[in-house]
């Protein structure tokens, strides 16, 4: 029978997710690797509209960014210093209540160059005082292999994931952190929005194009190798951690037709195939048919080695994460439209939607509709593991941070969320970005804000790096306790 009360299923994973490059700061320390975030750059003044040009990925960026020694520039390399605040962090994180928390191992942590036959122990002890941590405070750890970071030296000497090599050395990453938490963790992510490299192939890939003759053909080729590698961490994962679930992860970009014009659908329905492409690989196990001509119309070759396409088709995933934060619009006549700067790439603006500061806009639907199309077209488990509001949060007099935009935003989107499960729709969970304050991602700023802990520190660094609890705190605190009544 449907459960139509207004609970979410029993057992329901409620959390909030941090990434490594983001939180932990300490990029020298401990015998830490230089990393791709380490090297992503904030110029104060530039435009929230251009936010993308922060990204470090011109040759000179990365010689600039190699000899530099700043956490100032490249605020990544500071985070909110959660490699010595964590028991802090979690002790907040366990007030709230959470279920799990979705967070990243950094892979210069454990391997500071990447190819290194034994670990670096001091990296390894650290997360085991994280997940000792969270499991202390009653919290399921949820990790992601790899969240938009790579050593620099695979960078530097490998061409990022362009090269096969490559594929091994992460599975020897992914079979020595199985190994060290299999009594711990039972949730596994591979890589964080795979999607994403055909966007930001240096974020993603360790690409940088200005060493590559045709960088659309090292991108794919890369994305192939994290296709292969990602079917290996599922073997090992359920070899090494029986009983253990591990799953892809998208970022979901449901597009909708600008109008009912078929030109227009077609578009819209051929950028929904191709954001679903990087699934039907993960989880049906076999490139989808379309790819063909696709790779045909831009001169696409992948090198395959023998033996992955059984690799790709045995080893699929247990679950599809994702993450939502907007809905894009298509129309064969984008280009004379009006626009909007955020939505992941920018493109059509969307009349009927609300926007935020930084020009994403706001579709709480859209979240159901996701939820519906990739479960009727796949019917595994789904997770919800980033979903959230980028703000600039201001204090009242009595000092409190009344952010009711945010819990609005979590409000209506946990609503259609709950709709999608009456649908039919199998989710398993739902983690927050970001929990607590963050680096940005895209433009390494620390006032777009996303978290229900408000943390003490502005663009270049300066604060006190406290912790302070948000009004939308103590609200998800309660939805948490009472599972999303």
């Amino acid at each position: 029978m449907t459960n139509t009360t207004r609970t979410f299923p029993e057992g329901f994973l409620w959390g909030g997710a941090i990434a490594a490059n983001q939180a932990e700061g300490a990029w020298n320390v401990d015998g830490k690797g230089l990393s791709t975030a380490d090297i992503a750059i904030y110029r104060k003044g530039v435009a929230k509209s251009e936010y993308k040009k922060h990204n470090a990925i011109t040759e000179e960026q990365i010689q600039e960014a190699m000899e530099s020694t700043s956490d100032i520039e490249y605020p990544k390399r500071r985070g909110i210093d959660f490699y010595h605040r964590y028991e802090e962090d979690l002790a907040l994180f366990g007030e709230m209540g959470l279920k799990t928390l979705r967070l990243s191992i950094a892979w210069t942590r454990i391997f500071p160059n990447g190819n290194e036959t034994q670990p670096n122990e001091a990296g390894l002890q650290f997360y085991d005082r994280v997940i000792d941590g969270m499991l202390k405070e009653g919290i399921e750890p949820l990790i992601t292999l790899s969240h938009y970071e790579m050593p620099m030296y695979l960078v530097n000497h490998h061409g990022g994931w362009t090269d096969r090599i490559v594929v091994d050395y992460f599975v020897h990453f992914c079979q020595t952190v199985f190994n060290r938490y299999k009594d711990k963790v039972k949730y596994w992510i591979t890589f964080n929005e795979i999607d994403s490299i055909v966007r930001h192939p240096f974020t993603s890939g360790g690409i940088v194009p200005d060493r590559f003759n045709n960088v659309e053909q090292a991108v794919y080729q890369a994305l192939h190798h994290q296709f292969v590698a990602s079917s290996l961490a599922v073997k090992y994962c359920h070899e090494i951690i029986p009983g253990s679930q591990i799953g892809c992860m998208l970022t979901k970009l449901t597009t909708y037709a600008h109008t009912c014009n078929p030109e227009d659908v077609l578009v819209a329905s051929r950028d929904n195939q191709f954001n679903l492409m990087f699934t039907d690989v993960q989880v049906r196990g076999a490139y989808p048919y379309f790819t063909k001509r696709l790779f045909a119309e831009k001169g696409i070759v992948l090198d395959m080695m023998e033996g992955d396409e059984e690799i790709l088709k045995v080893h699929t995933v247990d679950f599809i994460s994702f993450s939502y934060y907007m809905s894009l619009v298509s129309s064969v006549d984008g280009d004379r439209l009006e626009q909007v700067s955020g939505n992941t790439t920018g493109g059509v603006k969307n009349p009927y939607l609300n926007t935020n500061d930084w020009g994403w806009q706001i579709d709480p639907v859209g979240l159901r509709i996701s939820l519906n199309e990739l479960y009727s077209r796949y019917g595994v488990p789904l997770f919800i593991v980033e979903n959230g509001i980028g703000a600039v949060d201001t204090f009242e007099e009595d000092g409190s941070i009344q952010d009711d935009y945010r819990i609005d935003y979590f409000r209506s989107h946990m609503e259609q969320m709950h709709e999608a499960i009456l649908d039919g729709v199998e989710l398993m969970g739902y983690t927050s970005w970001g929990i607590i304050d963050l680096i940005s991602y895209s433009s390494s700023e620390m006032e777009k804000r996303y978290g229900f802990i408000y943390v003490d520190q502005d663009n270049d660094g300066n604060g006190t790096l406290e912790r302070k609890r948000k009004k939308s705190f103590f609200w998800y605190k309660d939805v948490i306790a009472n599972n999303g009544l």
